[in-house]
């Protein structure tokens, strides 16, 4: 889907390193020196075949054989080596590629189960040097070393937690760990959307390398090109904060250009990518992270970091206080829980020395510690405010209603509604009606 607005600056970063990139060119001094080897050999070769033929029998007359077997192999060489040497960078480019997509882990045990099979085949293929026609036991012997080396390769590195757990317990020691700052976390879209990686870097607390998929980023692509405002701001957020990681100096934000084939859920291809790079899965989707760490990805769920970094109390909680010294205000006394926050509590000054069970009211934190207020739990809420008196009871027998009081005249209406203006004029002072 093709955005109409204008292109976000925001991501343009973050997009621009997603595209895939040449890879780089192998350099020219190395193609000629594999082109010089390459020459050298077949003139070497060129050489050996000049010397066993007559020079008699050849018809260039100037030349013998052994010069023309030197200029023939290094021209053979010259053109030969051109083309190998090509052939031979741009396998070694995609060689290089894909290891750097295998873990170390991976690599390792691939190359401990092809020194195996190059053993097993060595001992397994010696016999046919018994051969009388020697000339078929070095390809035979060749042929089953190299096939038994490669089936090797293949089982460790498909057995590679096998492997290595077998290496560590014959050495004596646990299988290797990587420490946290070695291992890469892949970051999700939730992550990035969130933003508070971004605090958490920051502080200090992550480090090291931050992978991010293809299919997370062409998700937050998605989200910032849609029609819904709150999608597309969402998006944007999550391209922001990638750009803002890559100018942090503790981390390092990594493109992963690379997809699952045959997976269409972003979420198994992250689950996939994981387990063939040994990285932890960084996210704060919780169907992901069981998901993820059912299937052996080590997880690092920022909503559990939130919750073990929550205040020891909050407002509304009961903790038990030993009161040890008076507040600073009238009625305060002081306490400390076992953190060695401070609480002050109110109304409680005549306690001090005692336990006392205390109501939270509010929690101030600082860069010094944390502050807490509160509240004696086992008195009302409103213990400082005086209560109301109670009338005194009616005598028994009586109605409970009020004692009659004199009884009120006219004039003593009419004197209360003068002294508040509202009496009616007298017929006195009404001036008098003209009759018709």
């Amino acid at each position: 889907m093709t955005s109409s607005s204008a292109p976000d600056p925001a991501g343009g970063s973050v997009a621009a390193a997603a595209r895939p990139t040449r890879p780089p060119r192998t350099p020219y001094a190395v193609l000629e020196i594999l082109r010089l080897l390459v020459v050298v050999f077949f003139a070497g070769a060129g050489y050996q075949l000049g010397t066993s033929v007559d020079g008699d029998r050849l018809v260039l007359g100037a030349l013998n054989g052994t010069a023309l077997g030197l200029v023939l192999g290094c021209g053979l060489g010259y053109v030969l080596g051109g083309v190998l040497g090509r052939r031979t960078a741009a396998a070694a480019e995609v060689t290089r590629t894909r290891l750097h997509e295998v873990s170390a882990d991976t690599l390792v045990a691939g190359a401990v189960g092809v020194v195996g099979g190059v053993l097993l085949g060595a001992g397994v293929a010696w016999p046919v040097f018994l051969l009388p026609q020697t000339y078929l036991a070095f390809p035979l012997f060749g042929f089953v070393v190299v096939v038994l080396g490669y089936i090797g390769s293949q089982i460790a590195m498909s057995k590679r937690d096998g492997v290595l757990a077998l290496f560590g317990e014959r050495a004596g020691r646990a299988p290797r760990v990587l420490p946290p700052s070695v291992v890469p976390r892949i970051i999700d879209t939730s992550v990035a959307v969130d933003g508070r990686v971004l605090d958490v870097v920051r502080a200090g607390f992550l480090h090291g390398t931050l992978l991010v998929p293809n299919p997370v980023l062409a998700e937050l692509q998605g989200l910032a090109d849609a029609g819904d405002d709150l999608r597309r701001s969402r998006g944007r957020r999550g391209l922001e904060v990638l750009e803002s990681l890559q100018r942090e100096d503790g981390v390092e934000v990594e493109v992963l250009d690379l997809d699952v084939p045959g997976v269409h859920e972003v979420d198994a291809k992250l689950v996939r990518i994981c387990l063939d790079r040994g990285a932890a899965l960084l996210t704060l989707d919780t169907n992901l992270a069981k998901a993820a760490g059912l299937a052996g990805v080590r997880v690092l769920n920022l909503h559990a970091l939130s919750l073990a970094m929550r205040p020891p109390v909050a407002a509304g909680d009961d903790v038990p206080v030993l009161l040890l010294k008076a507040g600073k205000e009238p009625g305060q006394a002081v306490g400390y829980l076992d953190d060695g926050s401070m609480v002050v509590v109110e109304r409680s000054r005549s306690r001090l020395g005692m336990s006392v069970p205390v109501r939270v009211t509010s929690v101030l934190t600082t860069a010094n510690g944390r502050l807490v207020f509160g509240r004696p739990a086992d008195e009302p809420e409103d213990a400082s405010t005086p209560r109301p008196r109670r009338p005194p009871a009616a005598p028994p027998g009586s109605s409970g209603a009020p004692p009659p009081g004199p009884p009120v005249g006219p004039s003593a209406v009419t004197a209360a509604r003068l002294a508040t203006g509202t009496a009616p004029p007298s017929p006195a002072a009404m001036p008098a009606r003209r009759r018709p």
